[in-house]
């Protein structure tokens, strides 16, 4: 069963903080585009938590936190789980090559063999302007990016669901609930088994790899007023019981523990990750798509804030050559998510991000109108503002 979570009181009222904390709240309401979203903060399930680092007096770094809503009220992840089957997938590579001698890495081919009906072996990435061939260091790049939806299924499928909640229990993040692939329609049985997975010359073959999972810790799983199936309307809330799940302070720390792991977060996080892995997930969390030369995209289809929801109103404050922002974003189900590492390259201060929010005006799931243009970007734009100018300290530009 999921570990207790802890309660803190009503949104956009006075909860616990830490000595030091800042009032989110009062940021947040002197930004216009904000108001909407406090005023129905619950509905909207809104929750923040600002982490800055804090050095100490024998070296060590831990971080300040300032928070807002109730973290044990549920949230879709969306794709912001994606790091973790990034992390689980190198980590099942470093295993492989301690117990058997290989040397299985970044850029060593992937192949995923078919299992399901209608599956197609993929061998051949064309975005790779390297040869074409699918690598994993090409199907990750892609995954941070551009947020491959494939690209996490590989790595679900190398690791099982078993392997991946695993390794990230063991890492500490022991509300993480991760159930299914994403934007692949299965059942409870198809998501608990894997396809054969080929590293290299190593196959990492088909197999039954269900872990024992609920989302009972969390609070009001259920969402929404109607949901649309097979192009009908369907009433009443929809279930995310068996969906995945994590805490905001939990996804945090997922990110703490892989960008800056010198920071003392309490939890064991990823030693097992090599020096040249580290470097790679932080290059690829911070890189924007405009930079990228192997995958290319059109910035016109592609802007650098498509996957860095703060990107723009901390560009406000800190002019955009000296900022960079390391995230991993999600967006589905009227849920936006954005997790992120925010810094000011002249003077290498900066804080983690963490912000939820669903939005979804006319309560139906599943219909393709979730107020993420209308309501949820103003809303990232005015909180990535507001945040940036209170903790670093810059002048608007």
């Amino acid at each position: 069963m999921l570990a207790t979570l802890s309660l803190s009181l009503l949104l956009c009222t006075a909860a616990p903080q830490e000595p030091g904390a800042r009032d989110l709240l009062a940021l947040l309401r002197a930004e216009p585009a904000c108001t909407g979203v406090l005023e129905r903060a619950r509905e909207h399930r809104l929750q923040i938590l600002l982490a800055e680092p804090v050095v100490h007096p024998d070296g060590t770094i831990t971080v300040r936190r300032s928070r807002l809503g109730d973290e044990r009220q549920y949230f879709y992840p969306a794709s912001s789980i994606k790091l973790c089957g990034a992390v689980a997938a190198l980590l099942a590579l470093n295993e492989h090559n301690r117990a058997h001698g290989t040397a299985l890495g970044l850029d060593s081919p992937l192949v995923i063999e078919p299992r399901f009906a209608g599956d197609e072996r993929i061998a051949a990435d064309p975005t790779n302007l390297a040869g074409g061939v699918l690598t994993v260091r090409h199907a990750l790049r892609k995954l941070f990016l551009v947020s491959d939806n494939a690209a996490y299924n590989h790595c679900v499928d190398l690791v099982g669901q078993d392997g991946l909640n695993r390794a990230m229990h063991d890492a500490g993040l022991r509300s993480v609930r991760l159930w299914h692939r994403l934007s692949e329609s299965r059942t409870l049985a198809e998501n608990a088994v894997t396809r054969t997975v080929r590293v290299g010359d190593t196959e990492f073959a088909a197999r039954d790899a269900a872990a024992k999972l609920s989302n009972d810790g969390f609070a009001e799983l259920d969402v929404g007023e109607a949901r649309m199936a097979g192009g009908k309307r369907i009433d009443g809330a929809m279930s995310f019981a068996e969906k995945n799940a994590i805490t905001i302070d939990d996804l945090q720390d997922l990110l703490i523990e892989v960008v800056r792991a010198e920071i003392d977060t309490g939890k064991r996080g990823f030693p097992g990750l090599t020096t040249e892995q580290r470097a790679f997930l932080v290059q690829a969390l911070g890189e924007f798509p405009s930079e990228s030369a192997n995958p290319k995209f059109d910035g016109k289809e592609v802007p650098d804030h498509h996957c860095k929801f703060v990107l723009r109103g901390a560009g406000e404050v800190v002019p955009r050559p000296h900022l960079r922002v390391f995230d991993k974003i999600g967006r589905a189900y009227g849920f936006s998510i954005e997790n992120a590492w925010v810094e000011d390259t002249r003077t290498g201060r900066g804080f983690f991000l963490t912000i939820v929010l669903y939005t979804n005006p006319d309560g139906v799931l599943n219909d393709d109108r979730y107020g993420y243009e209308e309501i949820a970007d103003p809303f990232f734009d005015a909180a990535g503002r507001a945040i940036t100018r209170a903790v670093l300290g810059a002048e608007r530009r």
